[in-house]
């Protein structure tokens, strides 16, 4: 085998990037490196003549070998595909607090415990002691609207 011939070339450069698949993981690699071996062959059979020939099938060929792949890769391997609740009002709603500051009477705001955190809440006017369990309505800008806790809803 000849090291200058193009068909040799190209054959090396295949098989080169083929065997760097080991190392450099991932799958492209491997399809550049057969895109390379079509490219030898086409120019094994006389498909292909020259250099501007070579590299433009070999860029067709590459461009063709990654994306049949990778659609057939993801229908056999598939992928981490999944959607949070994207809503943080729902992740909230009816959840049980503790009231940190009394809350009320009217629309004076106090303090409860969500998340590890202090949040300003507000009551339904009437008031509402500290340390008493609420349950959270909704959030009202940066405030938590809150109800206070029956033990005998939670039976129900």
């Amino acid at each position: 085998m000849e090291f200058s011939n193009p068909t040799s070339i190209w054959l090396i450069v295949g098989i080169g990037l083929m065997l760097s698949e080991i190392i450099v993981p991932g799958g492209i690699v491997i399809l550049l490196g057969a895109a390379c071996v079509i490219v030898a062959a086409a120019l094994f059979t006389g498909i292909v003549d020259g250099t501007a020939q070579s590299f433009t099938l070999w860029f067709i060929t590459s461009i063709v070998l990654l994306l049949s792949f990778r659609h057939i890769t993801q229908k056999m391997i598939g992928g981490d595909s999944h959607v949070d609740n994207t809503d943080e009002e729902m992740d909230i709603y009816n959840e049980i607090v503790i009231v940190k500051e009394d809350i009320g009477p009217g629309e004076k705001t106090g303090r409860v415990m969500f998340s590890g955190t202090e949040w300003s809440a507000l009551g339904d006017g009437s008031e509402i002691k500290s340390g008493s369990k609420v349950r959270i309505i909704c959030r009202d800008n940066i405030a938590l609207v809150v109800e206070p806790y029956v033990e005998s809803e939670a039976m129900t």
